[in-house]
């Protein structure tokens, strides 16, 4: 567990969440995104976001372009067309996201993150699964989501090459299990 954690991010912003594996990343991140409660503390958000996380969510029977449709319905976001041809996803619009492969489905996760028009993105290793060309591709978006206004909090183990700032959870694991996370603003 995490203790005496405060941080935040405002637009145009993002933060590297670091730490050996099993400190608390992907809690801390789902603490974000609303899907789990802090044990304490308190998580304040100004806009919506988007998270993504190891599972990409999307559904297998679902077709490329009727995953992002869905998700850009849920948030009531924009066209995905966009979506796909920034992805690089437009030869695969018709066919099942089951049948696509492991980088491809993650570029499809990725891609849901550009229909939501979330400012803020929750990115838990989003470059699991990309080749080099495509970790490139992804560093790009998120560049414009940032310089475009947008924020980002995510985890990663890889070097991003990208200036953002940067947290290490090590800093933060308690000595005893009480679960505490501090005030975290995001996106003042």
């Amino acid at each position: 567990m995490l203790h005496g954690m405060s941080f935040s991010v405002s637009h145009g912003e993002a933060l590297l969440v670091r730490g050996e594996n099993g400190i608390g990343k992907t809690s801390l991140l789902r603490c974000i995104s609303g899907l789990q409660a802090p044990k304490s503390g308190s998580i304040e958000l100004s806009q919506t976001l988007a998270y993504a996380a190891h599972v990409d969510g999307i559904k297998g029977s679902l077709s490329v372009m009727e995953n992002l449709q869905f998700w850009s319905h849920i948030y009531g976001g924009s066209n995905p067309k966009p979506a796909l041809e920034t992805y690089n996803l437009s030869d695969f619009a018709q066919r099942p996201a089951g049948n696509l492969s492991a980088g491809q489905k993650r570029r499809l996760g990725l891609a849901r993150l550009l229909v939501t028009g979330a400012k803020l993105w929750v990115l838990d290793e989003p470059t699991v699964s990309l080749d080099a060309k495509n970790v490139l591709l992804f560093l790009r978006v998120l560049k414009d989501h940032l310089d475009g206004g947008g924020a980002a909090v995510l985890s990663s183990h890889i070097d991003l090459n990208i200036k953002m700032k940067a947290i290490d959870l090590i800093n933060f694991k308690a000595l005893k299990s009480d679960g505490n996370f501090e005030f975290m603003e995001l996106l003042e």
